[in-house]
């Protein structure tokens, strides 16, 4: 993790889940003194389009967008067309062979630094779901195999829970980008009131092998969410040294 030079204060992406541009520029504004990347996500980006996103890049912040592309290969390649030349640093896509391909084929040519990342498994998912679907692996192993058949196809990172990092990093090396969602601050991870089913705290997380935390409501909702963003900075800090 330290090889990649990423800045502590770039390691958090807020998640912007808000339904309306102007909620979400006030989050930007009242935390980039303390973060500078932020995620737009498809309620956002329905609210706000393009020029939302341009507004966080004009401001010197890094933007995931996080639509998650899944359609038809061709749909997907002139869909991720559109990011180009905007400045984004990650986009999401589904993590199948042929939505990969079509995304990778976009980028092809283009030299603007936007890293494609690819969803393994929702951090919603539990072990149930893969019983309800027929699937009678493990999310650990439907995991790893998305990422590794990401990475070999060429796809720069994955988004993934924490709880599946350790594997993903130990079994296929620093290279590979690790963005992991599900985060909570250490006292809530387990109150039995979250939607989200693999979570842990962003020190656990680091010392798995993610390279950036998506946190959203745990700063969002939070009294004090400068303070929140500094608890978690310290987490991430004790793990790399920093």
């Amino acid at each position: 993790m330290k090889s990649k030079n990423i800045p502590l204060e770039e390691r958090i992406i807020l998640a912007l889940d808000v339904p309306e541009p102007d909620t979400a520029k006030e989050w930007v504004k009242k935390t980039e003194e303390k973060i500078r990347f932020y995620k737009v996500g498809l309620q956002l980006f329905l609210a706000g389009w393009f020029d939302m996103v341009d507004w966080i890049v004009d401001r010197g912040h890094k933007v995931m967008v996080d639509l998650k592309f899944f359609d038809i290969p061709e749909t997907v390649k002139l869909a991720m067309m559109q990011l180009q030349d905007r400045g984004v640093t990650f986009a999401t896509v589904h993590g199948n062979d042929p939505i990969i391909r079509a995304s990778l084929e976009a980028r092809s040519g283009h030299d603007t630094g936007l890293k494609i990342l690819a969803v393994t498994v929702l951090t919603s998912f539990g072990e149930e779901d893969m019983r309800a679907m027929g699937m009678t692996g493990s999310i650990e192993e439907l995991v790893y195999f998305r990422a590794k058949r990401a990475l070999e196809l060429g796809c720069d990172g994955v988004v993934s829970s924490g709880l599946e990092a350790a594997r993903l990093r130990r079994e296929l090396g620093d290279k590979l980008l690790i963005v992991t969602p599900g985060i909570r601050p250490g006292a809530n991870v387990d109150d039995g009131t979250d939607d989200q089913t693999r979570i842990m705290t962003a020190r656990r997380a680091m010392e798995n092998g993610a390279d950036y935390v998506v946190v959203g409501r745990p700063i969002t909702r939070a009294a004090d969410p400068l303070g929140v963003i500094g608890g978690l900075q310290e987490e991430i800090a004790a793990v790399l040294g920093g």
